[in-house]
């Protein structure tokens, strides 16, 4: 049974999530506390194994509160309940959260959240992954330039120029922002010539995504060619995938997660070339031959995937858990109980979508959204599929010419 504790300084709303979630008790053990110091002194005397915080409460508030535990129970789920005027201050402030829901929340929202969230905890602990990773040797840190991007964004005085002379001190990531930004992916009217505009035309969330994939691109560059394997195949569809997913019907707070992972949900194949050459090249010989779509091979071989791997790194370096989730779910969203299209369900369509286009015909054996009209047909979206393959097929031209 698990341990949830929730943490709101109001007391009648404490009361409602009481009698709203008395059907829960089967499932749930739950504790309240009225202010973030009660919170973790009921931590501290015995173990959750999730804690659910308002955002806004007097004395310690729940970006602290969250940060706390973080660090003095790191295994601890965490999660924030917060009204929809704060929702885009938390997601901006406290990367440190598992998920956020907004008040009101019904008790099925916060049992899906919790579900999904203690779903993706023990899946990127499971040993199995946890031993594989670490035979790779050590990973990189998270990128210089997406961490300094990072660090800035979180600070109380951000400004465009500031944000441009910290692009600027890498010439490649310079160069390649100016050039995407002044392609017709990105529809640019007039021509870019500095990066202090490409940054006011992009928007932070999406020069974000740019950098960093940028950046892991060019750490994880296989050392030499690779059978059956193209770096710039692969960043192709990254973007491809990225494209789509940022046009697919999610809610307007998802639609940067859904971009950055779409960008990043590959990462895990990135390792492997890097890491791996011999054993990836042989893997994706094995699914060539046995006409298995490669993530099916590496699930037989180590009982997980390429979207585990990448959702593993991902999650050492801090990105958001939604970008984890969605990254760690891109061939099977349906692992976890879903209310409606989310970001992972974008991801995972997005990359379908880009498959079709890239591989035509389709090989009858690789997977498709043909082969899952089940899923589709639970978040009521079977009817949009034709639309999507003609906005996707219009990313492939525009990507043609950036």
């Amino acid at each position: 049974m698990r341990r949830v504790l929730f943490v709101d300084d109001e007391p009648l709303f404490l009361e409602g999530l009481q009698r709203m979630l008395r059907s829960q008790t089967h499932e749930w053990e739950l504790a309240f506390a009225n202010s973030g110091e009660t919170a973790l002194a009921l931590m501290e005397a015995s173990p959750f194994d999730v804690v659910v915080s308002d955002m806004r409460m007097p004395g310690m508030g729940g970006a602290a509160l969250l940060a706390r535990v973080r660090e003095e129970h790191p295994h601890v789920v965490r999660i924030i309940l917060s009204g929809q005027t704060e929702l885009s201050t938390a997601l901006r402030v406290v990367p440190i959260a598992h998920q956020f829901l907004t008040k009101p929340c019904d008790a099925e929202m916060l049992r899906v959240a919790i579900g999904r969230a203690c779903h993706l905890k023990a899946l990127l602990n499971d040993e199995s992954i946890r031993r594989v990773v670490g035979g790779l040797g050590e990973l990189p840190p998270v990128p210089q330039t997406y961490h300094a991007l990072t660090l800035a964004l979180a600070g109380p005085n951000v400004s465009l120029p500031k944000v441009a002379r910290i692009i600027e001190a890498d010439v490649a990531i310079s160069a390649k922002i100016l050039q995407l930004v002044n392609s017709a992916f990105f529809g640019t009217a007039r021509s870019i010539t500095n990066v202090q505009k490409a940054v006011s035309h992009l928007g932070i969330e999406t020069l974000k995504s740019l950098v960093l994939s940028v950046e892991v691109f060019r750490v994880f560059a296989p050392k030499g060619p690779i059978q059956g394997f193209s770096l710039e195949e692969l960043q192709r569809h990254a973007r491809l995938t990225s494209y789509i997913a940022g046009r697919l019907p999610v809610p307007n707070h998802l639609r940067d997660i859904a971009v950055v992972a779409g960008m990043l949900h590959d990462v895990g194949k990135l390792i492997m070339a890097w890491k791996l050459p011999d054993r990836f090249k042989k893997l994706i010989a094995e699914g060539r031959e046995g006409q298995c779509p490669l993530y099916r091979v590496e699930e037989r071989e180590y009982g997980f995937s390429h979207a585990e791997i990448g959702a593993y790194l991902l999650g050492l370096w801090g990105l958001p858990y939604a970008v984890v989730e969605a990254v760690a779910l891109h061939h099977a969203p349906y692992r976890v109980p879903h209310r409606a299209f989310d970001a992972a369900s974008a991801v995972y369509v997005s990359n379908l979508l880009a498959r079709e286009l890239e591989v035509s015909p389709p090989l009858p054996w690789d997977d498709g959204l043909q082969s899952d009209q089940p899923y589709l047909e639970s978040l009521g979206v079977q009817m949009d599929v034709p639309q999507w393959r003609v906005m996707a097929a219009e990313g492939t031209a525009l990507l043609a010419e950036a």
